[in-house]
């Protein structure tokens, strides 16, 4: 009897596939294009057919995947799995094995391509009346509004990968020097990646970029934390590949902007799972469906 479990992050850009063991330890993962989500699925799926015991869960932010409407021709052949909302998964993995562990109430952001979170309560994921709780990439953290935050949310135009970078390219637009424009190749070539490494080796602009991203994702968690009133608030996903230059600062500024009733109360942790903590999720929740 089989005791492993996968689960699958269909992701804008890639997506993101585990097989974890009963206590949550992934024993394998790989990463594949997005356009290659379909056969990650496919081969999930039909290994599974040959293993009854064996569950495969899929987390997505596609309204057609997570209404079904996709899965018979991605999973002919095998099993269907178990389909759940990204942020749902995200929110029982950190519950389960991450940085909300234990916690009864929680809201988990995910910081990367994407920008999403998940809420739990009383220990169960909440949706919301239509099903769209945790559209985090559009809470309004700024009055001046640009166009990029029509197309993708006024937090995610700021937090995701790329508007990490484009603060860094127009700071050095504006006149400002920096060694990321050269180590990227040009401006065009900026990653958040590249500004990340710019702070760790002393660069005074991509520095200031890294502690104005971290102001922006404390003012969301605190916006989150003082409307639900969590255990914790969590910050997962890709920028946690960037945890030692932004917890100190990010846990200072939360604190300093929650009611004064809520410091102390209401913990800002950064997630241990890294990019595979909305697959543990969906493997986990295919796990408890099965009982």
């Amino acid at each position: 009897m089989s005791t492993e479990t996968r689960g699958i992050d269909v992701g804008l850009q890639s997506a993101r596939a585990v097989t974890i063991g009963a206590d949550g330890r992934v024993v394998d993962s790989a990463t594949f294009p997005a356009s290659d989500a379909a056969a990650a699925l496919k081969a999930a799926t039909s290994s599974a057919a040959g293993a009854p015991d064996l569950r495969v869960g899929v987390a997505t932010d596609d309204p057609q995947v997570a209404g079904g409407a996709a899965l018979g021709k991605l999973t002919s052949g095998g099993p269907s799995p178990l389909v759940c909302r990204a942020g749902d998964a995200l929110a029982v993995a950190e519950a389960w094995v991450g940085a909300a562990k234990g916690a009864r109430h929680a809201v988990c952001l995910w910081l990367g391509d994407r920008v999403f979170a998940g809420v739990l309560l009383n220990g169960e994921p909440w949706r919301g009346s239509h099903g769209l709780t945790g559209s985090a990439a559009w809470l309004a953290l700024n009055p001046v509004e640009r166009q990029d935050y029509r197309k993708y949310g006024s937090f995610a135009a700021e937090v995701n990968d790329q508007g990490i970078a484009h603060r860094l390219a127009w700071r050095v637009q504006a006149g400002d020097e920096s060694s990321v424009v050269k180590t990227a190749g040009g401006l065009e070539t900026i990653t958040a990646a590249h500004v990340f490494e710019g702070a760790r080796k002393g660069d005074g602009v991509a520095i200031s970029v890294v502690r104005d991203t971290a102001r922006y994702i404390a003012m969301a968690a605190v916006n989150l934390a003082v409307a639900v009133d969590p255990d914790v608030v969590v910050i997962g996903g890709p920028i946690t590949a960037a945890t030692d230059l932004l917890v100190e600062s990010t846990r200072q500024d939360f604190d300093r902007r929650l009611p004064p009733a809520m410091v102390g109360q209401v913990r800002c942790e950064f997630s241990p799972l890294g990019d595979d903590a909305v697959a543990i999720g969906a493997a986990r929740l295919a796990m408890l469906a099965k009982a």
